[in-house]
C-alpha cells in the first residue's frame, strides 16, 4: 500500500518557500514587501509536466514571475543577470537538485523527468561554481 503526501495548499507552499529561501526574489534579487509581493513559481513549469511541488518552488516576485513565463530556468537566469539583476543562482541549483531527489524517491512525473536533468545539466555547466 502506498502513502499519498498530502498535498499543501498554495498558501502554505508560498510560506514554506519563504521560510526555506528568506524574504528576497530569486530572480532580481530584490527584497519583498507590501508592495512587492512574492509569489511561487514553478521551476519546471507545469506546462512542461512540472507539479505544484515545494521542491519545484521558489520564490519570486510577481514582476519576475510574470516576465518568466515558461523560460527555463537556466535561459532566465542569463536574461536576468543581462537585465542587470541579481539572481541566485545557487538557490536555483539547489532547488533543481532537491526536485530532482524528490522525483526519485516519489516517483512519476514522466514529463518532467527529461526537462529537470536537461536544466540540471546546463545549470552545472553554466554555473560550475555553485
Amino acid at each position: 500500500m502506498t502513502t499519498r503526501l498530502r498535498q499543501s495548499n498554495r498558501a502554505d507552499r508560498l510560506r514554506s518557500v519563504l521560510d526555506r529561501d528568506g524574504p528576497t526574489c530569486i530572480w532580481c534579487g530584490r527584497e519583498f514587501s507590501s508592495i512587492r509581493l512574492p509569489t511561487t513559481d514553478h521551476l519546471v513549469p507545469r506546462v512542461k509536466g512540472g507539479p505544484s511541488w515545494l521542491e519545484n518552488e521558489v520564490a519570486a516576485c510577481g514582476r519576475c514571475n510574470r516576465s518568466r513565463g515558461h523560460i527555463s530556468p537556466v535561459d532566465w537566469l542569463a536574461d536576468c543577470e543581462q537585465r542587470g539583476w541579481r539572481p541566485d543562482a545557487g538557490r536555483v541549483l539547489r532547488a533543481l537538485t532537491a526536485f530532482a531527489q524528490a522525483v526519485a524517491e516519489r516517483g512519476g512525473q514522466r514529463r518532467a523527468r527529461p526537462y529537470l536533468q536537461g536544466q540540471l545539466r546546463r545549470m552545472r555547466r553554466r554555473f560550475p561554481a555553485c
